[in-house]
């Protein structure tokens, strides 16, 4: 997205994080060896950290005290001020709210992800000379003695159209009864068919339909220059037409021997799954269906799209799959929104600047007193993994901005280094892993967060309308397990006001502004009130700070 005002960002630092030595223990990048995923949310809940720096490989010695306390007596384990987590770039949940709320309801709590709503608007964040990724940190006041931290990544923007490696994409495509409804089948055909036209002819597809059973209606189809090819793929596509129930399982599984089968070498394989998620013949769970083409995925490399559609929609079931098919997701809702995803972001992001991402943030403990990731629930990755490149990360594509938010609170009157945001990939070629970083002072968080630059406002726009929508504020909805109301959250009056003046002659913030305004409508006029006892963004030692 564009941005009237200069950001103020602490740029990136090239390299390996250098060794350092606090204490006689040198910068490792692992922390004790449990695995839980409350790690990478900040919480003070019996985890070790050694400043800002990852935590020492090895635990002191049992019975060491603090001074003037009797040896061997328990104490309180120091807090965790390591951040860690996958790389997501999904936004089908901001998508599936903003047309549940154009629908006239109110999106249930659980299928509001806030990552996915912040990064769906795209940054103007300085990219990097080759694949992988530049890192810029910067961060706003937000009151009460807290800020925002925004921690930004970009990748290289899109290879030129005749450099980038051919595709050799399989689609899975859901004809089942309830694709029947207007906006679902009929929005995929005509979006398949405007994208055949566009793609290069060395570029091959595949067609799979499923419903009760599966079939692969097309094999593994060459383009050319003839225009047979596109031919084919037309005629398959025209073909399509609803029929039985969902049996997601066998569409997968049929869709990546199919593509393992027309795999082509030097080409990207990517399985497409176009679907509205509601399973309800055979394997029905996201890990069940996983386990029967994990091979496919790990051997052969094949990575995951879903594109989900339709107003009732299967999104937890689709998240899981796009998660751990190394993959991501969107979700269209108009014709629009399907041009853009099929005719331009997929055949522009076909190849990967990336594989197996990840973000590990080290807060500086004599200057942050509590800190919380804003989103990220399911990409949690325990600390001591982030350097382990066998632990599934994110796979990012060309051109992507990935950004994280965290609510900070520093202490009084701190001075001196922050925080230092890693990121850390695999090459999507030779696979041999790379690491950027950049710091941050805590002297840059002194500006407000609404006099920050246009980007970094509409972050925190489409942080705080999440963070209001799991409420369940006026929706009748039981708020998500572990929910924590953010600090100094605007009301949704509030939020659409600053999303209108940061709009211009931008339709995505418009849209966003959009939004806000039926979510204001609905949750019965915008003032929010919270609940009894349960004081705004009050954040305690020991509680889980997952968003």
């Amino acid at each position: 997205m564009r941005t009237g005002r200069t950001r103020r960002a602490v740029r990136m630092r090239r390299g390996l994080l250098a060794v350092a030595v606090a204490g006689g223990l040198a910068l490792t990048g692992c922390s004790s060896g449990d695995g839980d995923a409350g790690r990478a949310t900040g919480d003070s809940g019996g985890k070790r950290g050694d400043g800002a720096l990852p935590a020492p490989d090895r635990p002191a010695p049992a019975g060491t005290g603090t001074p003037g306390q009797p040896e061997g007596e328990k104490r309180e384990a120091a807090p965790d001020y390591l951040s860690t987590f996958a790389l997501d770039v999904d936004t089908a949940s901001y998508g599936y709210a903003r047309r549940t709320l154009a629908d006239g309801r109110l999106p249930a709590p659980a299928t509001v992800r806030p990552e996915e709503f912040v990064n769906s608007f795209r940054q103007d964040y300085p990219r990097p000379d080759g694949d992988g990724f530049s890192v810029s940190v910067d961060g706003a006041r937000t009151g009460d003695g807290w800020s925002l931290l925004r921690v930004g990544l970009a990748t290289r923007g899109e290879s030129d159209e005749a450099e980038r490696p051919p595709a050799a994409l399989t689609f899975v495509i859901d004809v089942s009864g309830s694709m029947a409804e207007p906006g679902r089948l009929d929005l995929v055909k005509k979006s398949l068919g405007i994208m055949t036209d566009r793609l290069r002819p060395d570029d091959s597809i595949a067609l799979v339909t499923f419903s009760d059973t599966a079939e692969t209606v097309l094999p593994m189809t060459r383009l050319g220059d003839t225009g047979a090819g596109r031919e084919r793929v037309h005629r398959a596509v025209d073909g399509l037409e609803p029929t039985q129930s969902t049996n997601l399982e066998a569409g997968i599984t049929t869709g990546y021997d199919t593509a393992v089968r027309g795999k082509e070498r030097g080409a990207t394989n990517r399985v497409v799954l176009l679907s509205d998620a509601l399973a309800n013949t055979g394997e029905t769970s996201a890990d069940g269906i996983l386990e029967r083409i994990s091979d496919a995925r790990r051997e052969h490399g094949i990575t995951l799209f879903g594109v989900g559609v339709g107003s009732d929609y299967g999104d937890a079931l689709m998240e899981r799959l796009a998660d751990k098919g190394d993959g991501h997701t969107t979700y269209v809702s108009d014709e629009d929104e399907a041009r853009e995803v099929f005719c331009e972001r997929l055949p522009a992001h076909i190849e990967l600047r990336a594989r197996d991402a990840k973000a590990q943030v080290a807060f500086d403990p004599e200057t942050v007193e509590r800190f919380r990731l804003i989103g990220y629930d399911n990409r949690a990755v325990a600390d001591d993994d982030f350097r382990d490149d066998s632990v599934d990360g994110g796979e990012v594509g060309p051109g992507h901005t990935v950004t994280a938010l965290y609510a900070v609170r520093a202490k009084p009157g701190a001075t001196g280094h922050l925080a230092t945001a890693s990121v850390r990939w695999l090459d999507p070629d030779s696979r041999a892993p790379h690491e950027e970083s950049g710091r941050i002072e805590a002297a840059d968080l002194e500006g407000d967060v609404w006099r920050a630059d246009d980007g970094f406002q509409v972050s925190a726009v489409a942080a705080y309308f999440a963070d209001r929508l799991r409420s369940g504020s006026g929706g009748g909805y039981a708020r998500p397990e572990g929910y924590t109301a953010l600090p100094a959250v605007p009301s949704l009056r509030e939020l659409a006001g600053h999303a209108r003046g940061l709009a211009q002659d931008d339709k995505q913030v418009r849209e966003l502004a959009t939004a806000i305004d039926q979510a204001a409508g609905l949750s019965g006029g915008g003032h929010e009130q919270e609940s009894p006892g349960e004081p705004r963004g009050e954040i305690r030692p020991g509680e889980s700070l997952a968003g």
